[in-house]
Order: structure tokens, then C-alpha cells, then sequence
């Protein structure tokens, strides 16, 4: 077991306050009176590598979870807003894979319903 140092107390308590995905930058916007970026990037890895978060690549940057299931998310092109898409299920892939799917991660792009309205004005 690792040991609990001030600097993970501090971090494991602002990393709880996420409600989504967030970036390493996130963080560290919480916490940079106290800790510096190289080791928020370290910890987010070592959670990362125990199974204790997710990290994926979206948008050329690695976001990171506190939900260990699969992840689908939508970018806009126009206002680069990130949502969130609950997907459960692949089923119209499974039969593509040979094996069984345990998770995975779906990035998908377009203009979201704001931007969308905005130019059809």
C-alpha cells in the first residue's frame, strides 16, 4: 500500500470534487498554492496504473475519470464543449470483435444543438 503523504491527502480531497472527466489542469487549478504540475501528473498516472482512475485520449488531450466503466463522449467542432453520452452497450460491434468487449471509449465529433441553432439563423 502507498503511502498517504500530505500532498496526496490534499489532492485525493480536491479529486473527489469532480463530477466528470477533468484534466490534469483541472487539478491543478485547485491546487497550485499547494502542489506543483509535475506531481499532479505523476499521482493522476499512479491512479491511472492501480485501476483507481481512468485516463483517456480526447481532443490530443488525456482526460481523466472517476468512472472506471466505458465512456462515450461528444465534442462540438464549433464551441469545443464536451459532453458526457451514456452508452452502455456495443452491440452492433460485438459481432465485429473477436473476443468479448470489457469496455471501451467512443469520441465522437459534430456541432451540438447550440451551435447548431445559432448558424440555421
Amino acid at each position: 500500500m502507498a503511502r498517504q503523504t500530505k500532498q496526496k491527502k490534499v489532492l485525493n480531497s480536491h479529486l473527489n470534487s469532480f463530477t466528470s472527466f477533468f484534466t490534469a489542469e483541472d487539478l491543478f487549478a485547485k491546487v497550485k498554492e499547494e502542489i506543483g504540475i509535475a506531481t499532479i501528473y505523476r499521482y493522476l498516472k499512479s491512479l491511472v496504473d492501480q485501476g483507481e482512475i481512468h485516463s483517456y485520449l480526447c481532443d490530443r488531450r488525456t482526460i481523466y475519470s472517476l468512472n472506471k466503466k466505458s465512456h462515450c463522449h461528444f465534442t462540438c467542432e464549433v464551441c469545443s464543449e464536451k459532453k458526457h453520452i451514456a452508452l452502455k452497450k456495443l452491440d452492433f460491434l460485438q459481432s465485429q470483435v473477436p473476443g468479448k468487449i470489457c469496455h471501451f471509449q467512443v469520441d465522437v465529433t459534430g456541432i451540438c444543438e447550440s451551435c447548431s441553432s445559432k448558424t440555421s439563423s
